[in-house]
């Protein structure tokens, strides 16, 4: 088996200063509608509008049952981003370079692990005309949902569902489907009763870098600050909406330094600035909401908090990464990319020595290889 191995350890040789970045720009959006068709628009874009101040606390458990909940055990695979960019380049009439196409979710992954060793992940990759293009292993991604389902509650906690629904019932009671001057005040006011639905995303596709590797990256966008500026060179007010425990104790507290390692990377690889955090408390009742500037986050961890992270380390070994996977994966044929839970190694090795798998669409192959 062609299998090579990456060490992330010892994580020294990944301090110093930052490796370059550009800034995420971007270059394409789509949506999925409430039945989670894909749509090559931006009518899923939501807007923030925090709930009112008069139906604070809010109770995040509400609607629970009647939860239009997204299935998300198929595999999707690249399909909805490799159809963006084939729209985009039929529109410019250029090909879309990149090192590396991906969603958000694979960079983050990788960004977060050298302080994430407990978890561990899988992806597939291929190489295809200059690029490689990294999806989730879908199989694997099911059978860590199960093995989190199957998990029993701590002792006085909701299940699993109940608590991953909290989470969208906020992003529900925060945005607002067009800009305030242009909504109702019942239906600013009647979120609370709004039905919970996630299937609806808006998804930006970015063009970024991180050290020599140049990026495309899907990813779903809560919401918007404002709106879309008119000259496209501006960086857009994009907000991410988050919930997490309160911080009643010390313990808490370390738990939620160690999820702003992934909120900060989330939004930092999409160029999301702003991230709203709704604190809760055990049963689900929404308490207060914090405003973090996404940039302010790794020196807040490094000055305010135990220093469980260092974003420098994460950005410098995401560089060194990157360039390392693209002196492995530079030939036809489908690769794994996995980090077993707790272990210290990346590992890639090759599953198929030739074609790409399910990862690129018939209908981009054909669109791609027709360009040539």
């Amino acid at each position: 088996m062609n299998s090579h191995a990456y060490n992330i350890q010892p994580l020294q040789r990944f301090s110093g200063s930052n490796a370059a970045i550009r800034r995420p720009k971007e270059i394409a959006y789509f949506s999925y509608d409430d039945e989670h068709n894909f749509r090559l628009d931006e009518s899923s874009l939501r807007y923030y509008y925090p709930p009112q101040a008069s139906q604070m606390p809010a109770d995040l458990n509400e609607g629970f049952e009647t939860f239009q909940k997204l299935d998300d055990s198929g595999d999707e695979h690249l399909d909805a981003l490799l159809d963006t960019i084939v729209a985009l380049e039929e529109n410019t009439g250029s090909k879309c370079e990149a090192d590396i196409i991906t969603w958000r979710g694979m960079m983050t992954k990788i960004m977060a692990a050298p302080f994430d060793m407990l978890n561990g992940f899988e992806m597939n990759a291929t190489y295809f005309q200059g690029s490689i293009f990294i999806e989730e292993n879908n199989a694997y991604k099911n059978a860590q949902k199960e093995v989190q389902r199957n998990q029993r509650p701590q002792p006085g906690m909701p299940s699993q569902d109940v608590m991953a629904y909290w989470g969208y019932k906020f992003e529900t009671l925060a945005v607002i489907a067009d800009t305030w001057d242009a909504t109702p005040r019942e239906k600013i006011e009647g979120r609370v009763h709004e039905v919970v639905n996630n299937k609806a995303q808006y998804c930006s596709v970015v063009r970024t870098g991180i050290g020599k590797t140049k990026l495309v990256i899907g990813g779903e966008v809560d919401a918007i600050w404002d709106s879309k500026p008119t000259r496209k060179e501006d960086p857009i007010n994009w907000v991410e909406l988050k919930t997490t425990s309160e911080l009643f104790n010390d313990k808490e507290k370390l738990k939620f330094e160690r999820k702003l390692l992934k909120f900060w990377a989330q939004s930092f690889l999409l160029g999301v600035p702003r991230i709203i955090v709704g604190f809760r408390d055990r049963t689900g009742m929404l308490l207060r909401l914090e405003e973090i500037e996404t940039h302010t986050i790794p020196g807040k961890v490094k000055r305010d908090g135990n220093g469980s992270w260092d974003g420098n380390v994460c950005i410098n070994f995401t560089a060194a990464f990157l360039e390392w996977l693209k002196s492995v994966v530079n030939t036809d044929g489908t690769w794994r990319i996995r980090k077993r839970e707790k272990s210290p190694v990346i590992e890639v090795f090759k599953l198929e020595e030739s074609g790409h798998g399910d990862i690129l669409s018939s209908k981009f192959k054909a669109w791609r290889t027709k360009q040539e």
